[in-house]
């Protein structure tokens, strides 16, 4: 499959640790599944915001199987010749895709329209704002709408492409490439969904299945019922078949989730630590604290205060 990497000056560098994912699927493979090619808009040198150059191609006629956007750390000024190409290119390509503010790019090509996105969250509001037929999520880590391909930051880009390998390949694939790079998988959910997924990744979709159901409804009592009716099991089949794929029992699978649900709010967000026990599925803040010690050896205050100014995002 033929990646093209289309640089927008003053890119961020980052997005190169992106499309290592594809050389990384070269390797576990054993064989050349993705041939990169790096593009800008008239080829030949292209600076990064840090002054690096890096050499490029320019378009050419030559199909390819996925565009993948990179920008910098500023909305990007799309001039009317890239947008020209990549309109024309998208034509032939099996997807197109942004890392970050590329997204604004994808968005001057027309290519957002009526559908779903997501972008940096300081940069989501101006995203809607600009595109308003477009529906922007500032809560995924990326989306795949169609062909249209989109993640939340530079680091997200990494998640996208692993999510290509994913969607190209199957999941087998995808976690070498996710351990092989030493980062979590499967962050397609939204920004709640981090390692722990990993984790108990599961090669029965059944199980996969129940774990997804899971994570999308922390805030609801999900019991062995619960989740034996999302894997369409009986709870017995289900507790079974769970513990044998992932190693350990559902409720504890659960708990996990939702400490590391609560985790992330903790260091993100300001809200009181109530309502984040309630928010993820705890009774109240000291079965939250009870479960952080358990997996953290730390309650959930300590954890806020570590986080610094983070936690005022």
């Amino acid at each position: 499959m033929k990646i093209g990497l289309v640089l927008c000056p003053n890119f961020q560098p980052i997005c190169f640790g992106a499309v290592a994912a594809f050389d990384v699927a070269n390797k576990q493979a054993g064989e050349t599944l993705y041939d990169v090619r790096v593009l800008s808009e008239e080829g030949g040198l292209v600076a990064s915001w840090a002054g690096m150059q890096v050499m490029t191609d320019p378009f050419d006629d030559a199909p390819y199987d996925t565009l993948i956007v990179a920008a910098g750390l500023e909305i990007p000024t799309s001039s009317p010749g890239l947008v020209r190409l990549l309109r024309a290119a998208a034509r032939d390509a099996r997807r197109v895709a942004a890392i970050c503010l590329g997204s604004f790019v994808l968005g001057d090509a027309g290519l957002l329209n009526g559908r779903r996105a997501t972008t940096h969250w300081r940069y989501a509001q101006a995203l809607q704002d600009r595109f308003p037929s477009c529906k922007v999520d500032m809560d995924k880590i990326f989306i795949a709408d169609g062909p249209i391909w989109t993640s939340a930051g530079m680091t997200a880009g990494t998640d996208l492409v692993v999510g290509m390998i994913e969607r190209d390949h199957g999941s087998d694939i995808a976690r070498s490439v996710a351990k092989g790079m030493v980062m979590y998988h499967r962050r397609s959910g939204g920004q709640s969904q981090h390692s722990t997924l990993l984790d108990l990744s599961a090669n029965e979709d059944r199980v996969q299945r129940a774990l997804n159901y899971a994570r999308q409804n922390l805030a609801e009592s999900l019991t062995i019922d619960d989740l034996a009716e999302a894997a369409c099991l009986s709870p017995r089949q289900f507790t079974r078949l769970f513990r044998s794929e992932t190693g350990t029992t559902p409720a504890k699978a659960v708990e996990a989730l939702r400490v590391e649900a609560a985790k992330l709010m903790l260091e993100q967000s300001r809200l009181p630590i109530e309502v984040i026990a309630r928010e993820v599925g705890f009774a109240n803040r000291e079965r939250m604290r009870l479960a952080f010690a358990r997996v953290h050896g730390e309650v959930p205050r300590a954890i806020r205060n570590d986080a610094g100014p983070l936690a005022t995002l």
